[in-house]
């Protein structure tokens, strides 16, 4: 689950991010309006923490704008003790209202409440079918589909993860696995190089040519047709 951080005091911000990854959940960061746009347009978070009081406007009219964008969920922070704030935040659409100053223990707890209110309302897929290949998110196995069988004409087949004894198992590393589910993720949007070393490795790596030999061992493993497109001068993306 991505939680995005809006906050412009950068102590905080970083104090909130870091206990947030701690948790294991993946974090974002933005310390102006501006940021946070650019970086929900190209993917939206399951939740937003957004502080009322940004350098460039308000977290009032943030949220106003992300309400009707999809089902992410709204933490807003704000030192404001009035009732009329209060109520502005929640006809605005956001789901939660801390006020500042507040300590770190029910600052997580009221982002694990809001989290499993997300978990309940959304049924999680237990597989991921691209094309010839699907992707076991519970085993973390992948498998190269029996053509015979008819499929839906969805790009993405969302399926229960029951055994078939007639795909074929690919035999993966942990860390191709990893690189996979990334791309997998992404829905189809490529995904840079950076991001991917970010993502998949659980390990600080600077070299990006590690990212280039592991989609090329990843290519051979899958075979034809090759499911991983190179966007030049991005990185990768998953083809439906």
């Amino acid at each position: 689950m991505q939680i995005h951080v809006i906050e412009g005091n950068q102590n905080l911000r970083s104090l909130l991010a870091w206990h947030l990854q701690q948790e294991g959940y993946q974090v974002q960061q933005s310390a102006t309006l501006a940021q946070a746009y650019q970086r929900c347009k190209q993917e939206l978070p399951t939740l937003a923490i957004v502080d009322s009081d940004l350098p460039d406007g308000t977290g009032l009219e943030f949220c106003q704008w992300l309400f009707p964008q999809g089902n992410s969920l709204m933490l807003m922070l704000s030192a404001r003790i009035q009732e009329r704030d209060l109520v502005g935040a929640l006809q605005a659409g956001v789901d939660d209202y801390l006020k500042k100053p507040f300590g770190m223990p029910e600052f997580l707890a009221r982002v694990g409440a809001l989290l499993r209110r997300s978990r309940l309302a959304v049924t999680i897929p237990t597989d991921l079918t691209y094309g010839h290949l699907r992707i076991d998110l519970v085993r973390r196995c992948v498998y190269l589909r029996d053509r015979t069988r008819n499929f839906d004409g969805d790009r993405l087949d969302r399926v229960s993860s029951s055994a078939r004894s007639s795909d074929l198992r690919i035999d993966l590393s942990p860390q191709e696995f990893s690189l996979l589910y990334v791309l997998a993720q992404a829905n189809g949007r490529p995904v840079h190089r950076s991001e991917l070393l970010k993502r998949a490795w659980d390990v600080d790596i600077d070299n990006p040519r590690t990212v280039d030999t592991h989609v090329l061992t990843l290519r051979k493993k899958l075979g034809h047709p090759d499911p991983i497109e190179t966007v030049r001068k991005v990185g990768y993306r998953l083809n439906y």
